[in-house]
């Protein structure tokens, strides 16, 4: 005696969507089959916020040692740059979907005049870089006090 299976439309929808994922994913990449480094380049979050006396910049990074990025400034831009590695624990062919992004990153930023560039504090949190980046004394706003007669 055969067994009875119920026919699920939407199974069928998620193996169709399936399909047509890795169709785009061939045909955008220039027919070459999914791989992880082949993905190049990748842009990772960024805020970039002022306060009164610091300009700061926080970078989404998990899964990335803080021992592999490097901060550096040049001529008045910011850059952070590094690379996050494929994982080789699992076999390639093994993978049913890779969605994350892997390889070289950069991120630069044009730095007002007002910064002074030599100090810079830049540390790692839970996945998250922050850079600091200090105004110099005559760009910090001033208060005056008004005087009543």
């Amino acid at each position: 005696m055969k067994d009875i299976v119920r026919w699920d439309p939407f199974r069928e929808l998620v193996t169709i969507q399936d399909e047509l994922n890795r169709l785009f994913d061939r045909t955008f990449r220039g027919f070459e089959p999914l791989r992880p480094t082949a993905a190049g380049t990748w842009m990772p979050a960024m805020d970039v916020y002022e306060t009164d006396d610091k300009l700061v910049a926080k970078v989404e990074l998990p899964g990335i040692d803080p021992e592999d990025v490097e901060v550096s400034i040049e001529d008045g831009t910011l850059t952070i740059s590094g690379k996050r590695e494929f994982s080789s624990e699992v076999r390639e062919e093994d993978y049913h979907r890779i969605e994350r992004r892997y390889g070289a990153f950069s991120r630069a930023i044009t730095l007002p005049p007002t910064v002074d560039t030599d100090k810079v504090e830049a540390r790692f949190d839970k996945g998250v870089l922050t850079v600091e980046v200090a105004k110099t004394e005559k760009a910090k706003p001033k208060r005056i006090k008004v005087k009543a007669s």
